[in-house]
């Protein structure tokens, strides 16, 4: 062949390989054309991006603001991109798509770029997608990568271009994408990591967040901080190279020591609170609840709810100490020679529940003076010797196998805090028993605190509002107020002496018959024989129907006289808003929890109605009856049952009466002062005995005087006034005390009660007397003179 075309005929192959190279890839757009013009018609609508609506999670607060609980998969706190701190977005952006301000949804020199570094040997894999791309993907598209995936992802993305400005895309994406830990958004990831707000972050911890979206499952602070911090490192190389930051930030940033502080959980524990308001909601909107942003508002006062749930697990635990120990909650294998004793302490207890106040502890060392143990922190605690004088039978060498504590044995422990010296660690036991508490403000119903039982997590059973047990003598005041309006007055003498009809011979508490007592001490004493001879005095279809008034449905009540010792039922909540009714000068109240709900913006979507003006038309109680059964109450509280009342809170504008079931299956005590109502009930879930020795005064009044020692700090005293007319002071039976100006008038006063005609004074003495200057002097008739620290009625 000839040399020149030999020549020819080689020069000629780059061309035929450009050519064939140019075919290729007009082929390939032509491929690419066709297969957009397939897929163009199969595009979802913008409307999700167009009218964003993020996922954000159901919140509860209460009143004053405070976070109680979130409800929803997601966390996440959508923040407008104007709110969202200019290093935030600068950072992002130079780590995902640094040429984001030029491209128009695709960039090509990034493709590009991305298409040599793959092709590359030993070459670091790059993505190509903008953040325009991925909001794409975020929205609309799967994870699983293909080609047609890839195809309607840029589709989509010139799409969003031409509909949305720069900074609405960058607010999705800042707003929706997943960054670890059921987390969505960068706001949301300051919290869940670092605790903060989005204009409270370091430029080290700004870069840290910016490289969550490559890995946000391994590569987040809280998984591996390894790796996360190998990403910041790169975030913040990054940052300089774009001129994001000068090189003094980068080495301050570079030399800050990140730790990863979870934001706190809520500091108040209103668990049942929270699951009242959600249950609420998700009646009215169903699934969308949890993921429309909605927040409720409570009538709840963070500080009032702290202070219930912590008095009333105190009078739970302090029951349960009294109680005898039944024993290690389990036990597990922890060989003597474990070489990492802590770690393996902390494995032994993964799988259980741990508690704030009963720690969970797994035992180390067990002799009858010595007792060791590991919590679930690998801490190691020593127990208090004295208190282990409770379990002494368990850590006996020959104790019953079920009761024995061993090496190995999962058990509770309190730290319990002393005045003087290092707080010490008791042992302690999961408690069998109940409680419940609630308070609410009398004039309008408002719930100000509510705990409907020692631990949520163990049961969601609401005991405040849900539970409907006897409320034994605490329900007496209802029917002495029915009883002024049929003439029995304070003053009224009653006859405590013995009663039975047919099998039924009830007693009192005490066990003794104290004769004619007046009305007034007769409460103070909580005597059931004389509210069993009231209410035959006034009958029980009278009482029932006055009862009513406070909102006791008649057909959850005895229709008998057993009603006089309280054999009803009743919940704490419908109690403590019948005592309002005397705490509020004689009107009804509805509790209310929910206040109000509002939309993600803000906008009220649910408002509870406004509790109207009290007016005469609305009063269901007189003006003169709220006033003689406060005076009442009050006494109670002075020197009866529930003398501690008074005594502990030092003033005395408190106003409340003792419960007891029957052999002490329920403890009740309900009481006021006149801005705060509050009921306290303790029992088993299956009823059964709190003890012989046990009482509403003994078990129920500490844990109310508990709480109201702190929500009455600083609140004016404020004893209730007599009204302006309708009552008197008048002489009952030798006595002194207040009377209905009426009844005196008319002649309608009862005096007495099953008790026989004689000297007035001869009830006072025991023995009848000849001369009338033998009789007590008045002062020395004041009930209050003789009974502080009476035991508890039933």
């Amino acid at each position: 062949m000839h040399p020149l075309l030999t020549r020819l005929r080689a020069a000629s192959w780059p061309l035929k390989a450009l050519a064939a190279v140019a075919a290729c890839f007009l082929a390939g757009i032509l491929v690419v054309l066709l297969m957009a013009a397939w897929y163009y018609p199969q595009l979802p609508s913008l409307d999700k991006v167009i009218d964003y609506q993020p996922r954000q999670p159901l919140q509860v607060f209460s009143r004053d603001g405070v976070e109680l609980a979130q409800f929803g998969a997601e966390r996440r706190q959508f923040v407008p991109i104007a709110q969202i701190p200019k290093l935030l977005q600068d950072a992002v952006i130079s780590v995902e798509d640094a040429r984001f301000r030029e491209h128009g949804g695709i960039d090509a020199k990034g493709v590009l770029r991305a298409v040599v570094a793959n092709l590359t040997p030993g070459g670091m894999r790059q993505g190509a997608s903008t953040i325009t791309q991925q909001v794409a993907r975020t929205f609309f598209l799967t994870k699983r990568l293909t080609a047609e995936r890839k195809i309607k992802e840029a589709m989509l993305a010139l799409k969003i271009e031409q509909q949305l400005d720069k900074d609405k895309i960058l607010e999705l994406y800042l707003n929706q994408i997943f960054l670890g830990h059921r987390t969505y958004g960068f706001a949301a990831a300051a919290q869940t990591y670092f605790g903060k707000r989005l204009d409270e972050l370091t430029v080290g911890e700004t870069a840290m967040l910016a490289g969550l979206p490559q890995n946000p499952y391994y590569a987040n602070p809280l998984s591996n901080m390894e790796r996360a911090r190998a990403r910041q490192l790169v975030v913040l190389q990054r940052m300089r190279t774009v001129g994001v930051i000068d090189d003094a930030q980068l080495a301050a940033a570079q030399a800050e020591k990140l730790v990863a502080r979870p934001a706190p959980r809520p500091v108040v524990h209103a668990e049942y609170v929270a699951e009242m308001a959600r249950q609420v909601v998700h009646e009215r909107y169903g699934e969308q609840a949890y993921t429309q942003g909605l927040h409720v508002y409570t009538s709840i006062i963070a500080t009032d709810q702290q202070a219930a749930y912590e008095a009333l697990r105190r009078g739970v635990l302090a029951y349960e100490r009294k109680q005898a120990f039944r024993g290690p909650e389990d036990q597990e294998d922890l060989p003597e020679s474990t070489p990492d004793e802590a770690q393996a302490a902390a494995k032994a207890l993964q799988d259980y529940d741990d508690d704030e106040d009963l720690r969970v502890a797994i035992v180390t060392l067990a002799t009858p003076r010595q007792l060791s143990a590991r919590l679930a922190t690998g801490e190691e605690v020593q127990l208090n010797p004295e208190s282990l004088r409770w379990a002494r039978a368990a850590l006996a060498p020959r104790a019953r196998h079920d009761l024995a504590i061993h090496r190995g044995s999962i058990i509770r422990v309190v730290q319990v805090k002393k005045p003087k010296g290092e707080p010490a660690w008791t042992l302690a036991q999961w408690p069998q028993v109940q409680g419940a508490f609630v308070s609410l403000d009398p004039g309008t119903g408002r719930v100000r605190a509510l705990v409907g039982g020692f631990d949520f997590s163990s049961g969601q059973f609401n005991r405040a509002t849900s539970a409907q047990r006897q409320p034994g003598s605490s329900f007496k005041p209802f029917l002495y107020s029915a009883a002024l309006e049929h003439g029995v007055m304070p003053a009224t003498l009653v006859n405590d002496a013995p009663f039975s009809q047919g099998n039924w011979n009830p007693q009192n508490a005490d066990g003794n018959f104290d004769g004619p007592i007046t009305l007034r001490q007769a409460l103070a004493r909580s005597k059931n024989m004389v509210s069993i001879r009231v209410l035959q005095q006034i009958g029980v279809g009278a009482a029932l129907d006055w009862t009513s008034r406070f909102g006791f449905a008649p057909d959850k009540q005895p229709d008998s006289l057993a009603l006089a010792l309280g054999a009803g039922s009743t919940t704490p909540l419908q109690l403590a808003s019948a005592y309002a009714v005397f705490a509020n000068g004689g009107f009804p109240v509805t509790p209310t929890v929910i206040e109000r709900i509002t939309d993600a913006e803000g906008k009220v979507i649910y408002e509870a109605p406004l509790t109207p003006a009290p007016t005469e038309a609305t009063r269901v109680i007189p003006e003169r009856n709220v006033f003689m059964v406060d005076s009442l109450l009050q006494e109670v509280t002075r020197g009866g049952t529930a003398a501690r009342a008074q005594q502990s809170l030092r003033r005395p504008d408190i106003y409340g009466k003792t419960g007891t079931t029957n052999d002490a299956v329920d403890a009740w005590f309900a009481g006021f002062q006149p801005s705060v109502v509050a009921v306290v009930w303790m029992g088993y879930d299956d009823p059964k005995s709190l003890g012989s020795r046990e009482s509403g005064g003994g078990l129920s009044l500490p844990v109310w005087i508990d709480y109201m020692g702190k929500v009455l700090k600083g609140v004016p005293v404020r004893e209730l006034a007599p009204p302006a007319s309708g009552v008197v002071r008048a002489e009952v039976n030798g006595v002194d005390d207040w009377v209905y100006a009426e009844a005196q008038q008319q002649g309608e006063l009862v005096e007495r009660i099953d008790v026989e005609e004689r000297p007035w004074w001869q009830f006072w003495e025991g023995e009848p007397k000849g001369r009338e200057q033998d009789a007590p002097s008045r002062q020395e008739q004041q009930p209050n003179k003789t009974m502080r620290g009476l035991p508890d009625g039933l």
